[in-house]
Order: structure tokens, then C-alpha cells, then sequence
């Protein structure tokens, strides 16, 4: 009896990931207003967790543990928060904020409006890159090995600044929600890329070499 020939099904392909997929925010700067007026100094007496200096710095700095953040409090009511990672973040810890100026007789009357005033994020653009080449044919950047490893790389549309190291490694920084911090992330990757291949077709030595993707997740943190 003939046997029956198993058939084999085709390996699937393996999902080649984005360079903006590998993004990671770091720290979310925002402010926003309670529209209130706060004693700083009855703040500083009443709650451990605050720093105040008013010889040195017109602002109480308010520590907050979990999530692990600092906020800039202002007599006039205005707060800046930094540390956090998502704007769910900034929201619980302005949440914080409003419950201990309760215990000091500021009664905040509004829904604080947020606002994103700068965005931090890690990533890959999954590239070795030389550097000192690079600094050359891309326009508006600033490298300096010998003070820093890094490459500064400013964009225009979208506003962003990148730190590139050799290993492809980078941060971003200067936009102030997701969509800008991903078309940034989109350029910077088209704009290297054509540097590659305007290298290539010089016949540079200082060609960039394709890294093996690594299997990287984007968070979604808005």
C-alpha cells in the first residue's frame, strides 16, 4: 500500500518590525492649572514629601511615591509634573496632588487640563551606524566623540531631537503626543536610510550595516 505523502505547510514569515514600534517613553513633562492659590509654606510644614527653598527657587517640589514622579507646585495654583510614563500616570498623580492640598484647606473646584509639554522615549532604528559618515550627510546635526559617543540629529517636520548611537540605539525627544513621536520616529528612519543609499552609490567605506531586528514591543501608553 503507497503511503500517503504528508504536506508540509509553509514556514510563516516572520513579522519585520518598524522602528517606531520599538519606541518606549521614558518621562512625560506636562503641566496644568488648579486654578487655585497655595500657601507653599503651610504645604512644606504639613506634608513630608515636599522640598521648599523659596530663597533659591520660587517652587515646592512634591515627591510622589507611587507612580514614582515629582511635581512642581506654584503659589498661583500651576503644577508641573515629571517622571511619569503615561498620561493616565499624570492624571493619578495630579489626583494625588488635589487630595493633599485638601488637607491644607485648598479645595481645587475644577478637572485639571493637561497639557504635554515634552515627550522622552528610548528605541531602535535596528541599523550599526558610523557616526562621524552620518554626521556628514544628514543636515542639522551635531557630533562631538570626543566630549560625547552620541550623534545629535534635529528634525524640523515633525519637531524632534535624536540622540543616535553606533549600535542604532536613540532617544527622542521634543514631541508632545503619540502621533508626533511615531512620524518623527517614521522620518528619522526614512532620512537614514536615503543617507544609505546616497553612501552606497558613492562607493563611501563608511557604508551602514543592517542589524538584526530584535523582537521589540511598542507600548501603548496613551
Amino acid at each position: 500500500m503507497a503511503k500517503t505523502k504528508k504536506i508540509e505547510k509553509p514556514a510563516k514569515s516572520k513579522k519585520v518590525e518598524k522602528p517606531e514600534d520599538s519606541l518606549k517613553v521614558q518621562n512625560i513633562v506636562a503641566t496644568t492649572s488648579l486654578e487655585e492659590e497655595v500657601s507653599l509654606s503651610k504645604l512644606a510644614r504639613t506634608q513630608p514629601n515636599t522640598e521648599y527653598n523659596p530663597e533659591t527657587f520660587p517652587g515646592l517640589v512634591l515627591r510622589i511615591k507611587q507612580p514614582k514622579s515629582a511635581v512642581l507646585v506654584f503659589s498661583s495654583g500651576n503644577l508641573v509634573c515629571t517622571g511619569v510614563k503615561s498620561i493616565a500616570q499624570v492624571r493619578e498623580v495630579i489626583d494625588q496632588v488635589i487630595k493633599q492640598l485638601k488637607k491644607i484647606g485648598v479645595h481645587v473646584k475644577i478637572k485639571p487640563k493637561i497639557n504635554v509639554q515634552n515627550i522622552v522615549a528610548s528605541g531602535s532604528i535596528n541599523l550599526d551606524l558610523n557616526l562621524n559618515t552620518l554626521s556628514l550627510e544628514l543636515e542639522n546635526t551635531e557630533y562631538e566623540p570626543e566630549q560625547f559617543p552620541g550623534l545629535v540629529y534635529k528634525l524640523e517636520n515633525p519637531t524632534a531631537t535624536f540622540l543616535l548611537f553606533s549600535n542604532g540605539k536613540l532617544v527622542c525627544t521634543g514631541t508632545k503626543n503619540k502621533d508626533q513621536l511615531e512620524e518623527s520616529m517614521k522620518q528619522l528612519n526614512k532620512n537614514v536610510r536615503a543617507a544609505l543609499k546616497r553612501l552606497k552609490e558613492n562607493g563611501s567605506s563608511g557604508e551602514l550595516k543592517q542589524s538584526p531586528a530584535k523582537d521589540l514591543t511598542s507600548d501603548d501608553v496613551f
